[in-house]
């Protein structure tokens, strides 16, 4: 069975390289810190551990002794050593990560299916989705990337239009709801909107591009969730005039249909980041799959 040496603190090792290397008790403890008399106090503790002087000391200067020439080169190798496998054992490859904001709607209906397609596609980035209603500011980095739902402008940002939503008449099958005449025994469900803006897609709009009297575009059950709107209306509570962006896996299942047109027109998605922000390869490739995501969308839209 081997034998441990014992061997001196690492503190007095320490101190003795750096006043060796400088040639300075002052400088050695500016270099680690403490005073010019803890130096000289580790480096005695040293000489009397190994029972050999190290430095001769004279007025105003210090200069090694043999012992200590001996010992200087092999303390700074060790050192430099334990430098270099610390540093090498604490490298690890910082994972990519990209925030993403957009409502919370929009997060929850249509980001999160897509979710782990995009973990299959990109296992190397981590994605955070922030769903919120507030606009978070970019420039800050509170997130690398945000959807924006609507017209802009857009100041400092750099913002690109990847599709403009589309709004019709949704309903379970299960209601039998098959004509615009139904509307006159249907509960109509409505979704408030976040923001007041004349242009924002409604019964009472709808109703007047259909050219249907006789409805009463204000009755009904009203939401301020949209995805509590679209579980109304799986649930066959009633009839929703809703983005059919974010009822697109709903309508690929048949647990919605459209059972007749208009459609009208909603905003417009923009994907946005900073100006003032360093674009990562990372956010490139999270834009490019939101890119096709979108692309995806906007044709299963055309093709309805």
């Amino acid at each position: 069975m081997g034998s441990t040496m014992k061997l001196p603190p690492l503190a007095a090792l320490r101190a003795f390289e750096a006043a060796a290397r400088h040639l300075s008790f002052k400088r050695a403890a500016a270099e680690l810190h403490v005073t010019p008399t803890a130096i000289s106090h580790q480096v005695r503790q040293l000489e009397a551990a190994i029972g050999t002087r190290l430095f001769e000391r004279r007025t105003r200067q210090v200069l090694l002794t043999p012992e200590g020439q001996i010992l200087l080169p092999v303390l700074r190798e060790g050192f430099e050593s334990f430098a270099r496998v610390i540093e090498a054992l604490s490298r690890k490859p910082r994972r990519a990560t990209v925030a993403l904001s957009a409502t919370p709607a929009f997060a929850a209906k249509w980001l999160v299916p897509r979710i782990a397609a995009f973990r299959a596609a990109h296992p190397d980035i981590d994605l955070t989705v922030l769903a919120t209603f507030e606009v978070v500011d970019l420039d800050s980095g509170a997130a690398d990337l945000a959807l924006r739902y609507g017209d802009g402008p857009y100041p400092n940002l750099i913002a690109e239009p990847l599709v403009t939503d589309r709004f019709a008449p949704v309903a379970s099958p299960r209601l039998g709801i098959k004509r615009p005449g139904d509307l006159k025994v249907a509960t109509l469900l409505h979704c408030d909107w976040y923001r007041t803006d004349p242009r924002n897609p409604n019964w009472r709009h709808w109703l007047k591009l259909a050219g249907i009297e006789g409805v009463d575009s204000r009755a009904g059950i009203r939401f301020n969730d949209d995805t509590h709107a679209i579980q109304a209306a799986v649930a066959g509570t009633g009839i929703a005039l809703h983005s059919l962006l974010l009822v697109a896996d709903e309508l690929a299942t048949g647990t919605l249909t459209v059972p007749f047109g208009p459609e009208i027109e909603g905003f417009t998605v923009h994907l946005v980041r900073s100006r003032n922000r360093p674009e990562t390869e990372a956010m490139k490739a999270v834009q490019a799959w939101l890119k096709g995501q979108f692309a995806l969308a906007e044709d299963t839209q055309a093709g309805r």
